[in-house]
This record gives structure tokens, sequence and C-alpha cells, in this order.
């Protein structure tokens, strides 16, 4: 990550941890198990004796789970990298993984070469986790050297399988974010992405270029990787890139995929906070043509939409309408713990999303262990909350369900009144 540099990018407080199965994957359990938790937990559940055995038990099954990845059955190293990259999400492994980490490097890069599909879509993913184990630093550096030239051999290869392709877009973005030492390397990182995303262009006739679902999803992928890495660009590259793909952009809320067309309205919002932010008085010569684009997104009636797609359409594109006209944001409350995060940019909400798509329901537990992503989203050093402290600050179940009764009464009688309110029309 070429903005903040550290030579330590250890992930949090190493402590001991338990055992590691589907069912540790909860926050609830993760709060109780995890290194924030005291000796005095430890003590409860059986002494230190017990915790020693239970970590020398789930570092057997992690060893295990590396040993694996070489089988000779994809079956079998298709499990290995699933284990590995659910223990990496929802586990802080600093020290474990620091040891073994050019170990399960090869291994994640042999499966990128010689595996298919589903196999290489795990390894590209372990491959975020690892880096996002490591941090910024030498360690995560010299993973990220040996893995991008085979991440962007797959994502250049036509040939190679599309879910393949996909994993990578996601994970070099990332990668790019996290371990690249050089903006000018991620500079051409992102250049790889839009000889991608271009392609998905509305012709200048209006009509849109015939591209499957997958490929579709491919582009939009790399279009998200390259929307993260604007976030750590500098003024000079901004200002290029503002210049270059500004005016393109909107042709691509033309597209047929849903996803694309949130995509790209969630990217041309993000370029104009970063562009007000580099000048407050930006202006845009199509301000008005994209302002009616946006508007007819987020009210679209088209009858050839699912109603679903509509529905998660106009929510989203309501929201990009006022970014762009009113440099506005919806803010959103990100509870995790005992503290709380407030996501209030597009920047910090692409960074967020983009962690929260491989890290997925451990991102809670991170953000209040992991010392990285904390460093990225300012939240300070990990906060050091024991046990006892943890069950005093939960809600019983009792008193959750009267506070919902309690909701869900007013919710009934504010929607009575608007009811009442309506005008009654009649039959004619």
């Amino acid at each position: 990550m070429p903005r903040t540099k550290k030579k330590n990018g250890r992930g949090g407080p190493h402590g001991n941890v338990h055992p590691f199965s589907d069912e540790d994957a909860s926050i609830e359990t993760l709060s109780h198990c995890s290194s924030f938790s005291d000796t005095a937990s430890v003590a409860d559940d059986g002494g230190e004796a017990s915790e020693d055995s239970a970590q020398e038990d789930f570092q057997y099954k992690l060893k295990g789970f590396i040993d694996s990845t070489v089988d000779k059955s994809a079956k079998t190293r298709q499990g290995a990298l699933d284990g590995l990259k659910t223990a990496m999400a929802t586990r802080i492994l600093y020290e474990f993984i620091s040891e073994r980490r050019m170990t399960v490097t090869d291994s994640i890069e042999r499966c990128l070469k010689k595996g298919k599909g589903e196999e290489q879509r795990a390894a590209a993913s372990l491959a975020c986790l690892l880096c996002i184990q490591l941090g910024p630093g030498i360690e995560s550096e010299e993973v990220f050297k040996t893995l991008k030239p085979i991440f962007k051999n797959v994502l250049a290869d036509g040939s190679a399988n599309i879910q393949a392709r996909q994993a990578v877009a996601s994970s070099l973005g990332l990668c790019s974010l996290v371990a690249e030492d050089d903006i000018l390397d991620v500079r051409a990182s992102m250049e790889g992405f839009e000889n991608l995303f271009t392609r998905s262009y509305a012709r200048l006739d209006g009509t849109c270029p015939l591209i499957s679902p997958q490929m579709s999803q491919l582009h939009t992928n790399a279009l998200l990787s390259w929307a993260l890495l604007l976030t750590i660009c500098t003024a000079n590259q901004l200002k290029d890139i503002l210049h270059k793909h500004l005016p393109k952009l909107p042709r691509l809320l033309e597209s047929d995929d849903v996803n694309m067309r949130i995509a790209a309205g969630e990217t041309i919002a993000l370029l104009f906070e970063l562009a007000r932010d580099l000048d407050s008085e930006f202006e845009f010569e199509d301000w008005e043509q994209l302002c009616d684009k946006l508007n007819a997104l987020a009210t679209d009636c088209n009858k050839h939409r699912a109603k679903t797609d509509k529905r998660k359409q106009r929510s989203v594109f309501r929201d990009l309408l006022k970014a762009v006209e009113e440099g506005d944001f919806q803010s959103e409350a990100i509870r995790f713990g005992t503290e709380r995060m407030t996501i209030d940019s597009w920047v910090r909400k692409r960074t967020y999303d983009a962690f929260r798509e491989f890290v997925g329901s451990g991102m809670n537990y991170h953000l209040q262990a992991n010392e990285f992503i904390r460093d990225v989203f300012e939240l300070g050093p990990p906060m050091l909350v024991d046990s006892a402290t943890m069950k005093a600050m939960k809600i019983p179940r009792f008193e959750r369900h009267l506070h919902n009764s309690a909701a869900f009464k007013a919710r009934t009688k504010a929607r009575s009144k608007f009811r009442d309110k309506r005008v009654d029309v009649g039959e004619f």
C-alpha cells in the first residue's frame, strides 16, 4: 500500500486460539475465543494447559491444510484452500502465517497455474487473505511479487477459466492496495483493468456490445478493483484519469447488467468526490446529461427489467444522484464489539466493501483486532476488552425482544396513519 508503509505489518495481538471449525466462524464465538480474551476467561474454560492444547490442535489442523494444498486430488486441494481461507478470515494468524508464508505462497502459485475453475478461484482469494494477515511491509511484498505476474497472465488470457479471471480481477486490486510498493506499478495494474471494463462501454450510437453474463461479471470486478486503486492514486494521476475516463464512464450506465450499472454509478460518484477534494470548484462538462441519466435510472420503470433489479437500482441511484448533484453521501454506522465506525464517504465505502468481500462475516472481528485494517480506517490501536466486560455489555434476549416489539408497534401505527391519509379514489 504505497501511501502508508509499515515494516511490521502485524495484524494485531497474537494470543491463544481455539481449534478451528465451521462453528467458530461467527463473530459471537470469536469475541470470546480470540486473543482479546483475558487469562481469567482461559481459567474458566479449564486452565492454561487446556488452552495450550487447543492452540496445538488448531495449528495442527492448519498445518494439515497447508500440506493438503499439494495433494494429487483436486477435491482435497480445494478443501484445503477453503479451510485456510475460512481460518484466515476469522482469526488473526500473523505469527503462524508469517513463518510459513512462502510455503503457502508456493501452494497458491501451484494451484493458480495447474488448477482449474474453483481451485484457481479459491487460490486467488487465499492470496488476498494472506496479504491481509501480513499487512503492508516486506513480507506481503514478497508474496505479491511472486503472485502478481501469474495474476496478470490469468487476467489477460482470454482462454483462461472465466471464474478464475473473475477472482483474479478482484484479488489483484486488493493485493495491490495492501502490498504494492510502487505507485507506478499500481497504475500499470489499473491499465490492465481498463483494458477489460472499457469493452462494456456502450457504442456511440447508444447500442450495447453483446457480452455474456459471466464476461460482464469479469468487467464489473475489474471496474471495482480499478475504483479501489483510485483511492491511493496521486493528485497528478487522478487529474489524468478524470480527463481520460470520466467523460466515458457514463456509457457503462447503459449496460444490460444491473451490477455493472451500479458499479459504474458508484465509480462515477467516487471520481466526483476525489475531484472535488482536489478542486472544490470542479465542474464536469456533461454534468446535466449525466444527472439526467442518473435520475432516469433512479426512477426506472422499464418492463423488460426484473422487479428485484429495478428495486435495487432505484435505491442506489437515488443516493448516486445526490452525490453527483450535491456532493452528498448517505452515512452508515458499522458497530463491532464496543466500537463504532462511520462509513461517511465513497472512498471509505469502496475500501470497506473490498475488504468485506474477502473477509466476509469476519469483517467485524478484523475491525476489532487487525492492526492493518484498523490503520486503513483510522481506528487507532486495538482496544483490549475482557470477556467479563463483553458479557456485561450484551443486551439480554428478553430486553431485545421487548425493544423489537415496541419498534414494530410504533412502525405499524405510523404506517396505519399514513394509509388513513390517502385519498380514497373509489370506483367510477
